[in-house]
């Protein structure tokens, strides 16, 4: 990690987006030792619910058996098992068996949508995160997550197309919160035209993120483009100064 270009990223960030939450990153490493291994059990099964714990400045470190949910598993990459049952799961239910989500209308659509999902295996044995002001050296980040309310959302939507013709700079996949902050954005940074990712519209992870939450995922090198055109863009405009008011207030 290259530690002149985290610390500039903080400073911009301060200067536009005042004292709104930093991102955290993820990388995937074969090696021990670069954050807390999260052992069965330790913390809530759900992913997303573990992460509050790394927005608030704790590094973790999963693999396999840290993580308690199996689509968690699937989603970081860690397993191609889907639960029993998923496309009932995930529609219309079982009576007195599974309990339906009722997310997609029928279980044909869900294994239909199942076909249309990239495949996705993790490239090592742990994942770690880290908020970004605790990245060190060692760290080599694949993905930037933000935690955001729509204002900073506007910001961040806005400046992964500011170099780009293209209008789908950023995309927004159906999925579960994880596949939404790890697998899309991971596949991306493989991509010839990599995009952001927003996310966290899974209402069963809703519970764990305030209600004016959303995610904003990028694969680092797509983000690496957006912090050198900070003090170019839009964000130097009074448009984004009158925005910018609004989230300074928010986080006195």
């Amino acid at each position: 990690m290259d530690i002149k270009f985290k610390e500039n990223f903080i400073v911009l960030w301060r200067r536009f987006f005042g004292e709104a939450e930093l991102p955290i990153a993820f990388y995937y490493t074969d090696e021990e030792g670069h954050a807390e291994l999260v052992k069965p059990g330790s913390i809530h099964r759900c992913v997303i619910a573990a992460l509050s714990l790394v927005r608030k400045g704790r590094a973790l470190c999963l693999d396999a058996e840290s993580i308690g949910c199996s689509g968690g598993r699937r989603y970081l990459g860690f397993s191609e098992k889907l639960r029993p049952d998923f496309e009932y799961f995930l529609s219309c239910g079982i009576p007195g068996k599974v309990e339906g989500e009722r997310y997609k209308k029928t279980p044909e659509l869900v294994a239909q949508s199942v076909k249309l999902v990239p495949s996705f295996k993790a490239p090592a044995k742990f994942i770690v995160f880290k908020r970004w002001d605790l990245l060190d050296e060692s760290d080599e980040p694949d993905v930037v997550i933000f935690f955001a309310c729509p204002d900073v959302l506007s910001g961040l939507f806005t400046l992964a197309g500011f170099d780009e013709a293209e209008p789908n700079a950023v995309f927004t996949p159906f999925g579960s919160g994880c596949s939404s902050i790890v697998q899309y954005p991971f596949l991306e940074k493989n991509s010839t035209h990599p995009r952001a990712v927003i996310g966290l519209f899974d209402v069963t992870v809703r519970p764990f993120v305030s209600e004016n939450t959303l995610s904003f995922s990028t694969p680092m090198h797509k983000f690496e483009r957006m912090v050198q055109n900070m003090e170019e863009s839009f964000l130097t405009t009074n448009s984004w100064k009158i925005v910018q008011k609004r989230i300074r207030g928010m986080s006195e």
